[in-house]
């Protein structure tokens, strides 16, 4: 790992402790500059995953309306 890749990986790990896990990867950044084919594949799966549990959520509460 070069020392800028180091310093990327940084930047998220400190994001997603400051930010908190969910905010950061859904409102905070998409983090264009990392380019790790992997990241970005979990990262659209886990925003994917997010929005299908609050997508289900709602529809369970709307059920018996």
């Amino acid at each position: 790992m070069t020392t800028e890749e180091k310093e990327e990986w940084e930047y998220v790990y400190i994001k997603m402790i400051d930010e908190g896990f969910h905010y950061c990867f859904k409102h905070y950044s998409s983090f264009e500059d990392i380019k790790d084919e992997e990241f970005h594949r979990l990262r659209i799966n886990y925003l994917q995953s997010a929005n299908d549990l609050e997508e289900y959520i709602k529809n369970k509460y709307k059920e018996d309306e």
